[in-house]
C-alpha cells in the first residue's frame, strides 16, 4: 500500500502515516550490524538531481542492503567500515567496479579480503572502447560519403547470442565494411568467455593470450583496454576463487528507479535511504511510497 492508501483506510494525515513508517524504517535498519555477512558488493547509484549519489552495500548472499552512504567514492564507505569494525565482521570477497576509490579503499580497510572485479563492469568497459572506436570511424566515413556504421552502436552492446535475427545483416555489413570495429567487437565476444574457462589457471592463460591479441590490433582503445586488464589481471582471476559479481546490485538499482519514479521523487532523501535498506523485503511489508 501507498502511504496515501494507508492514510485514506486509517483516517491519519499523510504527514502522520509518513513519520511512523519513516520512524519504523529507522529503528529496523539506522543501526544494524552486518553480522554474518562474508561477501559483499559495492557500488554506486544515481538517486537524481536533490539526492544526487549513493554508495550502496549489499550483501551477496541475503540480497540485503547493508549500507546507503551519501555520495560516491571513498568518504562515502567511512560510515560502514565503523560499523563492520564494531560487528566485527570477517569479510571474505568483496566485487565492485574498477572505479580507483572504491577498490583502495577496500585494499585499505579489508587488507584480508579477495578484491573481485565485477565481470558485468569489464565488458561495460569493453563497450565503452568498442563505441570510442565506432566514433572515430563514423566521423572518418562521414568525410566520404559512407554510412554503413550508422546505427550501429546498440547493436554492437549485444551478445553475439542475444543479437535479434532481423538485426544481424546490419551489424555483419557494419563488421565487414570496417576492419578496426570487427576486430574490436569480436574481441569482445572473446573476452566475455574468459568467465566460462573450467578453472583459474586456465582463465589465466586464456587472459594472457587476449591481452596478446589486443595489443597486436594497434588500434589504441584496445590497447588501452588490454593495459587495464593486464594491470589487474590479479583482481579479475578473483572470479575463480569467490565466483561473485555485483549483477545482484542491478536488480537492486532497477528496484530504486522504480522506487523513484512511483513517487514521482522524494523530498525527503533520508526517507528515501531508508526505504532503500527495506528493498530485500517482501511486498507485505509496510514501507509506503
Amino acid at each position: 500500500m501507498s502511504l496515501q492508501d494507508v492514510a485514506r483506510w486509517t483516517h491519519l494525515g499523510w504527514d502522520t502515516v509518513k513519520s511512523i513508517v519513516k520512524a519504523d524504517l529507522a529503528r529496523r535498519f539506522e543501526d544494524v550490524p552486518p553480522e554474518g555477512v562474508r561477501r559483499i558488493g559495492v557500488d554506486e547509484n544515481y538517486l537524481g538531481k536533490k539526492a544526487k549519489y549513493v554508495t550502496l552495500v549489499v550483501d551477496l548472499e541475503s540480497g540485503r542492503v547493508l549500507w546507503v552512504g551519501k555520495g560516491r567514492g571513498k568518504e562515502a564507505l567511512v560510515g560502514f567500515w565503523e560499523r563492520l569494525r564494531q560487528s566485527r565482521t570477517k569479510i571474505e570477497a568483496v566485487a565492485c567496479d574498477m572505479s580507483g576509490a572504491y577498490w583502495s579503499a577496500i585494499n585499505e580497510h579489508l587488507p584480508d579480503a579477495a578484491l573481485v572485479f565485477d565481470h558485468f563492469h569489464i565488458i561495460k568497459l569493453a563497450n565503452e572502447k568498442i563505441d570510442e572506436i565506432r566514433r572515430g570511424l563514423q566521423r572518418t566515413l562521414e568525410l566520404t560519403g559512407q554510412k554503413f556504421i550508422k546505427g550501429t552502436r546498440y547493436l554492437l552492446l549485444y551478445g553475439k547470442e542475444n543479437l535479434p535475427e532481423n538485426k544481424r545483416p546490419k551489424l555483419e555489413e557494419a563488421l565487414a565494411y570496417n576492419e578496426p570495429l570487427s576486430k574490436a567487437y569480436y574481441l569482445k565476444e572473446e573476452l566475455r568467455q574468459l568467465w566460462n574457462q573450467p578453472g583459474k589457471a586456465a582463465a589465466q592463460k586464456y587472459l594472457q593470450e587476449w591481452i596478446l591479441k589486443a595489443y597486436a590490433t594497434a588500434i589504441g582503445p584496445l590497447k588501452q583496454l588490454a593495459n587495464t586488464m593486464l594491470t589487474h589481471a590479479r583482481q579479475i582471476l578473483s572470479y575463480f576463487d569467490y565466483p561473485i559479481s555485483s549483477g545482484i546490485m542491478e536488480g537492486i538499482n532497477n528496484k530504486i528507479g522504480r522506487l523513484t519514479r512511483m513517487a514521482y521523487g522524494y523530498r525527503d532523501v533520508a526517507f528515501l535511504h531508508l526505504r532503500i535498506y527495506a528493498l530485500h523485503e517482501s511486498k507485505d511489508i509496510l514501507t509506503g511510497t
